[in-house]
């Protein structure tokens, strides 16, 4: 009959299609690999959306920049301190002696397709990473985010800060250029200042008397395989905590400690991070095609009895490099032996000072005794000693940043020398205290002001004539949300010692880290720091009239 089917016919329609060769593949991986249920329960995982979150991107991008430039300029530079004859495209240093390393720098640079834009975007981008984490960090610090259940991720981020600044020091140093050894100068005088051990140091590092023969060829393992491996591995650490932990997120209407507003990682993060990724590296290769970066034949080879006017080095050593320029040189001979404390000194407290960062978190978790969760960030107004003791830092810093460079501070401005070294010396001790007390006001300051919008809303600058004469200003309540985003803070009391006598008139036994820690606590979170945000009872009191 015509339009009837047969029984194979309809038993071929029930059966269903065969899968297809990549639903093969995905089944076998998912069989051994978990994947499916590792991506369904991760790939819709939802992240805040706020700007400040795109400086670890900043970070992550440079750092992959840094690793796919270095590659290509792997391929042509030679690591050798062999002396040879330049015979090159740069005419101005024909005939000159030199090393293989130096030579190779300037063939990358002249010879080589595309190889000075590479060599400049990865210079630009070693920059930009350091700038990105120490931004990074302190996004972290003035808000809070490193605290329970991540001061693991801080010790991380701050390790890649310091292995970033060595790093950046390693690479700056292998073109052996005049300015590179310079710097290979000074710290080769630093590491021998070290007491005792200095010299066996420095003639470990460099293979004998500076500039030594192999120093470049041991750098260089250390600065494209040894350290570059060791972030790697941190940066992923890095960032699988941070999927982890799920993504800290700013005060505001509908969040809290368990519950997160913003948009799944798939599909919509991840295509805002490949166009964010993009635009860094854009940005970076416009830099490096436009902004000449360490132009080392305009230096000349290095030569030990020949320094280069104004050297400087990149910006996160030049506090180092600040710390040791304004220090006295102080020497202090016994037994024999001569003590550096001129270079030992700022040589020590330049690492102790980042340690301190490094181990602030932990710090202010034992003040405290708070052993909570934190996915929310504070707003730094509301965390005034944090916030200005952060702000100190960063004043120090810049001080000795501006002693690092004083001989360009002085031939530039056309002031002395000896009056920079002195203000550096004096603003080293005045202008971190007045910037912390100059930060901490403004933050009770601010913390007024949120109080006087939460009690009396906002001014609208509308004047409104009352019928007995008198003339106000109208105030606009404020939204919910922003009521939320004001008042959320916790205001816990700090910790303290308590009776020192028990209610059987036995003295108690308080040791003296009990004490060191209940002051600090006062000082840190006590009532000098905070104003007394609106209680419920203040608020409708004051709303519940026509106060205008």
């Amino acid at each position: 009959m015509y339009g009837a089917r047969s029984g194979n016919e309809e038993t071929a329609a029930r059966r269903p299609a065969p899968p297809g060769k990549g639903e093969k593949v995905a089944d076998w991986a998912d069989g051994r690999l978990g994947l499916y249920a590792l991506a369904k329960a991760n790939m819709r995982k939802v992240f805040p959306d706020h700007w400040s979150f795109m400086l670890g991107e900043v970070c992550l991008y440079s750092f992959l920049i840094l690793i796919l430039t270095g590659v290509y300029l792997t391929l042509f530079f030679d690591p050798s301190t062999t002396e040879v004859v330049y015979n090159g495209s740069y005419e101005p240093l024909n005939g000159v002696l030199m090393t293989r390393a130096y030579e190779s720098t300037l063939d990358i640079s002249f010879d080589v397709r595309g190889g000075l834009l590479i060599r400049q975007i990865h210079h630009w981008a070693a920059l930009v990473f350091v700038t990105g984490m120490l931004v990074h960090m302190m996004r972290v610090f003035f808000t809070g985010a490193f605290r329970k259940p991540r001061e693991l991720n801080w010790v991380f981020g701050w390790t890649l800060l310091m292995l970033g600044i060595i790093t950046g020091l390693t690479g700056y140093s292998l073109p052996d250029d005049l300015l590179s050894g310079t710097g290979l100068r000074f710290a080769h005088g630093a590491i021998l200042s070290i007491p005792i051990v200095g010299t066996y140091v420095a003639f470990f590092l460099f293979g004998g008397e500076f500039p030594g023969e192999d120093f470049i060829a041991r750098l260089y393992p250390v600065h494209i395989l040894l350290l570059p491996g060791i972030m790697l591995g941190l940066v992923v650490a890095h960032l699988i905590l941070v999927f982890y932990h799920k993504h800290t997120q700013y005060p505001g209407p509908g969040r809290n400690q368990k519950t997160v507003v913003g948009m799944p990682f798939l599909p919509v993060y991840m295509a805002k991070a490949g166009g964010f990724f993009f635009l860094v590296f854009g940005v970076l290769t416009v830099m490096g095609g436009i902004a000449s970066i360490n132009p080392v034949w305009a230096f000349g080879p290095y030569r030990p009895d020949l320094v280069t006017t104004g050297a400087q080095p990149d910006w996160y050593l030049g506090f180092s490099e600040g710390l040791i320029r304004v220090m006295p040189g102080w020497e202090l001979n016994a037994w024999g032996h001569t003590l550096e404390l001129g270079v030992f000194i700022p040589f020590s407290l330049f690492p102790l000072i980042l340690i301190a960062l490094g181990l602030y978190p932990f710090i202010e978790a034992w003040i405290t005794g708070d052993k909570r969760e934190h996915h929310i960030l504070d707003r730094p107004r509301n965390m005034p000693v944090r916030t200005g003791l952060g702000a100190a830092w960063l004043s120090l810093y810049a001080v000795l940043l501006i002693g690092g460079g004083n001989d360009i501070v002085a031939t530039h401005l056309h002031l002395s020398i000896n009056a920079i070294t002195w203000f550096v010396r004096i603003s080293f001790f005045v202008v971190p205290v007045l910037t912390f007390y100059v930060t901490k006001r403004i933050c009770l300051g601010l913390q007024r002001r949120d109080r006087a919008n939460v009690l009396h809303g906002r001014e609208t600058g509308t004047i409104k004539r009352l019928p007995h004469g008198a003339y106000v200003e109208v105030h606009e309540p404020l939204s919910q949300g922003q009521l939320f985003t004001l008042t959320q803070h916790e205001q816990e009391p700090p910790y303290e010692i308590g009776p020192l006598v028990d209610a059987n008139g036995v003295r108690r036994r308080v040791s003296p880290v009990q004490r060191v820690r209940a002051r600090l606590a006062r000082a840190m979170f006590g009532p000098t720091t905070r104003i007394t945000k609106p209680t419920v009872e203040e608020y409708r009191e004051v709303t519940s009239g026509d106060h205008h």
